[in-house]
């Protein structure tokens, strides 16, 4: 088995979607579909989505829910950390080493919270 797809909720599709698509600029991953309510993007392991709540409830993050995406080195830890915080986002954990992995801990703009892991 494996992971097939991670969507987050958002409350605003379009500032979204500007903020993925900025922050994935330089990495493999590419936005592949997007609709009135979700934008998709891909690469060759994951699909990770963006969406409006279906049922049309506001969207909320989870409490201890995150997304951690594995982009191989330091330094692509470091800079997609510093591109989020550019973006409107927050810090929820600068880059350091954490056990036997380099991570950094951020929020999205709406609170998501998204981990860049070694």
């Amino acid at each position: 088995m494996k992971m097939d797809y991670c969507v987050l909720g958002t409350n605003n599709l379009d500032a979204a979607i500007k903020f993925y698509d900025s922050l994935f600029e330089k990495t493999e991953v590419n936005q592949v579909l997007s609709t009135d309510r979700m934008t998709f993007w891909q690469c060759e392991y994951f699909a990770f989505a963006v969406a409006i709540p279906f049922n049309e409830e506001p969207a909320s993050n989870g409490n201890g829910t995150k997304i951690v995406f594995n982009v191989g080195t330091t330094e692509e830890v470091k800079r997609l950390y510093s591109k989020v915080i550019e973006l409107g986002g927050t810090c929820e954990g600068e880059p350091e080493q954490r056990g036997p992995k380099f991570s950094a801990y951020a929020r999205d703009l709406d609170k998501n919270k998204i981990v860049f892991s070694e």
